[in-house]
């Protein structure tokens, strides 16, 4: 079974190893999970698979995806991602995915959105130092010339200017399962993981660290 499964971010906390030392750990309630398609090379072009996450009424889904659950007959689920595989075959429709695809020790990404902070200048933003905070200056945090005069005469795409910050996905690599708790569907994972408490993650193996 793929070492992929979808959660849901509940905080941090900390734990202890064998030796005493105390660690920073995320808790992820992940899956169950179902394989709602199979996706082929020959057919859609690549191939990979879709897991459905939670559970959702079927009066609270739209005709296309009530269509796309009726037609694999099984119930409606609320999130739907793609993970890549290499041999498609291998899975099929109504698999479920929990926690126990996973052991302590494990390498894993982790993908989800990152904290929204809303509208933000670019000292903030990208870490602009600013202009000049003596006396006189009326622009302390303002980025200063955004391009030349007479030519070209317009602001290049993708200059660094005030906008939303955050609230975009991140993926992180090389973390490590410190626990997993087949019977609560708990995952507790070393570090610090991408958004707020609730938000939806999507963890993915990456085999084990060399020598172990």
């Amino acid at each position: 079974m793929i070492k992929s499964i979808i959660g849901r971010k509940l905080g941090m906390t900390s734990i202890y190893d064998e030796q005493g030392r105390s660690f920073a750990v995320t808790a992820i309630d992940a899956g169950p999970c179902i394989i709602t398609q199979v996706k082929t090379n020959e057919i859609d072009g690549y191939n990979a698979i879709q897991i459905g996450y939670e559970d959702i009424k079927p009066s609270k889904v739209n005709k296309p995806m009530d269509q796309h659950f009726k037609k694999k007959e099984i119930e409606p689920k609320k999130n739907l991602l793609e993970v890549r595989v290499d041999e498609p075959k291998n899975f099929k429709v109504g698999d479920t995915i929990d926690v126990s695809v996973f052991e302590k020790g494990d390498i894993v990404k982790v993908t989800s959105r990152s904290k929204g902070k809303g509208f933000t200048g670019v000292m903030k933003r990208y870490g602009f130092s600013g202009q000049p905070a003596s006396h006189g200056s009326q622009y302390h945090r303002a980025l200063g010339s955004t391009g030349a005069s007479s030519y070209p005469s317009r602001v290049f795409k993708g200059k660094k200017m005030p906008g939303r910050h955050g609230y975009k996905n991140v993926t992180v690599l090389g973390l490590e399962v410190a626990e997993v708790d087949s019977d609560s569907n708990l995952l507790l994972i070393k570090g610090a993981i991408p958004g707020t408490k609730g938000r939806l993650v999507l963890i993915q193996g990456m085999g084990k660290r060399r020598g172990k």
